[in-house]
């Protein structure tokens, strides 16, 4: 292979980024744009740069100790990478080197002025922005100065915030190298960045524009704001210009010098609405060619533009394809399920098989469009009324497009709306046998399923599923099934609504509920503290868990005094709820039984928090507080006007609501235990692909559809660069935070709290469960992390059924995502715990360890001093 040291800036292009870094090959790209003017340059290519590697004294033994170090030591950090690039600095250019760099001076002009930029090969890919963590230099006159200027970039790829990113996001240091960018100076009137889609909004149909005087260095570096425009349908819709009393210039000898602007000039704005619009023109343009939305740094020149750099703008949230031009709404569903993560492809292909409603996919997300259900005005109004109970967040998002009037057009209430939502089947009778009936019935499926699958191996595995995932859909489609969950529902929201009405009492049905027969996502959080409770007795297995860290450690316990009993109840537990994970909705999550040192932790806290006969002491104080709000809520209904008529009502909403308001949870015990029968079976299938050399590994398999699956499993045939382009789009995934509702023009909206009835400071959320308790806040992100001491209240992002056994042990709930009858609600009424949701960046307003008030009734959070 030839070393090429330098590389023209034409000859450069996308496919080119290991040879000259993201931002050559960029700007190689941009060259090649019809209309689209970059200043001329050329490269010095990543070979120049592996060859000052291998001239660099210890460099191997540095990079050694520079990935063995953690993300988080910034001392460290701070210290090895200055080593480094003191090593790089130090290395003498070899000749060639310097000739070659010498001769493409020459053709461009030896003493003319140039900018000096790092282009590293991880630098502005489509799934990952570098932008800013190497350095750039301008001004840079005569040929010594540059070569000294291309070593400091060189160097620049070990700063520490480079070295710090690179950490911690799985980039390897030695898998990352450095081109450098040299073009011709410009100097211009203004300078600044153009976002072709709104990055705050992330609209793609507006672009905005920020704008300052001299170099776009003085912007970039925060030293002045600038103006900022926001352009739609070629037009100037807002406009913001700013006292800019600073502007960057170069000097004639080289570097740059920071002058302050004539009073008179500086809130005049540094470019005319025609300019602007001309330059969205020029971005649309460059948009269209690399295929997404840009982030472009730009100049202006005798008012002609001259673009210095485009990069994709990573942090935009994805819009599901459609292959329309219509304007689509869609609602997260992860809100919905709380389970805001990105999910595997494989997750998201059997979610989308099982569901009851079409959804569409982006940003490892799952969406319903519900476009046509908000232009017809009755079924807008069910729709609202539901999500509005549910998320007031989520409603308010919904009115705000709706309130623009011209996005989603109105149809006719005959259209093709559908039925309203949160309506359907006549009520049912207050009967305990029909959630007997509807337990039964699942349970017997679920066991069929289980012995038919056995026997199917290969493509009769996958034709079985099909057939499976089909009953799966009926039994949650059975009308009884709907019926008994929007019983408990309906009745919680009548007690709510009528006892404030009557007695002026917010929330009363959350003590009404608490205890309620037949959920079994609390009784799993209750089982987990009878397990702690035939530990308990045994300081040999106590002290062994405490040390815990092989998934095997099961099979080490008979060896303990008391280890078999201990295994035996861990066991037993994990056979009715080893199913289960954080997560669950993705089938590709490990359960419990495949991770059980999972629940390590939880018995432990359980063991040292509690006292023997804890569950059931809890249950049955639950049971009684609940009569006894029925009793005194009977009691003052009867002495108002009215008040048998009152009573009697409410006495049957009370039956109704302990009847079936436990049942909510079980549908999803039902999805979960199929999904842990489907997910064994495609996991032998994968071992078996694994042995024939398809699959590199087993969890390949979660990066395929469900139907790619079944044609890899047909033909034997995988392409394996699928998988890691999965891989890689799954990272950056991750990076991204879903909106509650997204529009099809790219806008995400999260809703807003619109009230003025809470003190100064506290965080807004959803009241979901009464109760007002102050206590230590416990931040937690991941459940294996959990450390509680009696009082803590839990503060975390979104908590599905999976983190119910981390409720017997809190005072308190605060989530980020959540509705009134999501998960966590409905078990922390089931506890009693006070619990706020929806409360935007909780986990990051509030600091673990920080004292807070959590008001349940009332719906917010007070920051205690």
């Amino acid at each position: 292979m030839i070393t090429q040291y330098v590389l023209d800036l034409q000859e450069a292009g996308e496919t080119q980024v290991a040879v000259v870094g993201g931002k050559g090959a960029h700007l190689g790209e941009l060259s090649r744009i019809e209309g689209i003017r970059v200043p001329a340059g050329f490269c010095v290519t990543t070979d120049a740069f592996g060859r000052i590697m291998t001239e660099a004294p210890s460099i191997d033994d540095q990079l050694d100790r520079l990935s063995r170090l953690s993300p988080d030591d910034r001392e460290a950090i701070r210290a090895l990478s200055a080593e480094i690039r003191q090593t790089l600095e130090g290395v003498a250019i070899p000749d060639d080197l310097t000739a070659a760099v010498a001769d493409a001076l020459a053709r461009l002009g030896e003493q003319a002025a140039y900018a000096v930029r790092s282009s590293a090969t991880a630098e502005d890919l489509p799934t990952a922005s570098f932008a800013g963590q190497q350095d750039t230099y301008l001004n840079v006159v005569g040929p010594a100065a540059i070569l000294q200027h291309v070593s400091r970039c060189w160097a620049s790829l070990f700063t520490e915030r480079a070295v710090t990113y690179r950490l911690r996001n799985g980039f390897d240091h030695r898998k990352v190298h450095m081109a450098v960018v040299v073009q011709r100076m410009v100097f211009p009137e203004a300078a600044g960045i153009l976002f072709t889609a709104d990055p705050v909004t992330g609209n793609r149909k507006v672009a905005a524009v920020d704008a300052s005087f001299g170099l776009g260095e003085a912007l970039v570096s925060g030293l002045v704001n600038p103006d900022v425009f926001k352009v739609r349908d070629g037009e100037v819709v807002a406009k913001a210009v700013a006292a800019k009393q600073l502007a960057i210039h170069a000097l004639p000898a080289g570097g740059t010098q920071t002058l302050a602007i004539d009073r008179q000039r500086q809130e005049q704005p540094a470019l005319t609405d025609a300019q602007v619009v001309r330059l969205v023109q020029l971005g649309r343009r460059i948009e269209v060619h690399f295929g997404r939305p840009q982030d472009i740094e730009w100049c202006l020149v005798d008012d002609g533009f001259q673009i210095v750099q485009s990069r994709p703008i990573t942090t935009l949230f994805p819009i599901p394809e459609t292959g329309d031009q219509e304007n689509h709404v869609y609602l997260s569903v992860g809100h919905q399920q709380m389970m805001t993560d990105p999910m595997k492809p494989l997750g998201l292909s059997m979610w989308q098989l099982t569901a009851m409603a079409p959804m569409q996919e982006a940003g490892g997300r799952l969406f319903v469009d519900v476009t046509r259900r908000l232009a017809s005005p009755a079924s807008r109004a069910g729709l609202l009324d539901v999500v509005g109970r549910g998320d007031p967040l989520t409603r308010d998002a919904l009115e705000t497009v709706l309130d623009r009037g011209d996005f989603i057009p109105t149809l006719p209430d005959e259209g093709r709306g559908g039925p309203p939502v949160g309506g359907g089947p006549a009520p049912i009778e207050t009967d305990p046998a029909i959630v007997t009936e509807l337990i039964e019935r699942s349970q017997a499926s679920i066991a069929g399923l289980r012995r038919d699958i056995r026997t199917k191996t290969g493509p009769a595995m996958f034709d079985f599923l099909l057939e499976a995932l089909q009953e799966h859909k009926r039994v949650l489609g059975d009308p009884l099934n709907f019926q008994a969950i929007m019983a408990g529902m309906d009745a919680t929201w009548w007690l709510n609504d009528h006892l404030q009405e009557w007695l002026g009492e917010k929330n009363a049905a959350d003590t009404l509920t608490l205890s309620a027969p037949n959920n079994v996502t609390s009784e799993m959080g209750l089982a987990l503290l009878d397990v702690a409770d035939v530990i308990r007795p045994n300081p040999e297995v106590v002290a062994f868990l405490q040390g815990v860290e092989d998934e095997g450690y099961l099979d080490e316990l008979p060896k303990l005094a008391g280890g078999t009993e201990a295994r035996a109840a861990i066991e037993a537990y994990l056979d009715r709820y080893g199913m289960r994970c954080v997560g669950e909705i993705d089938i590709t999550r490990p359960r419990w039984s495949e991770r059980p040192t999972t629940l390590v932790p939880l018995i432990l806290d359980n063991i040292k928090l509690f006292e023997p006969g804890a569950a059931e002491r809890r249950f049955e104080q639950g049971r009684q507080e609940a009569e006894k709000k029925e009793r005194d809520v009977l009691s003052r209904l009867r002495a108002l006007p009215d008040g048998e008529q009152k009573a009697d009502e409410a006495k049957g909403m009370i039956d109704r609501v302990r009847t079936f308001i436990g049942y909510r949870e079980y549908p999803k015990y039902d999805i979960v235990s199929r999904y842990f029968v489907y997910k064994q079976a495609l996991l032998a299938e994968a071992e078996r692909l694994v042995h024939a050399n398809v699959l590199a590994e087993k969890e390949d398999i979660f990066y395929l559809t469900f139907q790619e699956l079944h044609d890899v499993a047909r033909t034997n045939q995988l392409d394996d660069q699928l998988i890691q382009q999965r891989k890689d789009a799954f990272r950056s995934y991750q990076a991204l935070t879903p909106p509650r509702v997204l529009t099809s023009d790219g806008e995400a909206l999260t809703g807003a709290y619109r009230r003025d009835d809470v003190p100064a400071g506290a965080l807004i959320g959803l009241p979901v469960s009464a109760g007002t308790i102050e206590g230590r806040a416990r931040v937690i992100l991941d459940m294996a992390e959990a450390d509680l001491e009696a009082g803590d209240i839990l503060v975390t992002a979104y908590t599905d059924p999976s983190w119910s056994p981390l409720f017997v042990a809190i005072t308190g709930l605060v989530t980020e995502v959540g509705g009134l009858m999501t998960h966590g609600a409905v078990i922390a009424r089931e506890y009693g715990l006070p619990a706020v949701v929806g409360v935007v960046d909780a986990t990051r307003l509030i600091s673990d360890g920080q004292r807070i008030r959590v008001h349940g009734t009332e719906g917010y959070i007070e920051i205690l001093p």
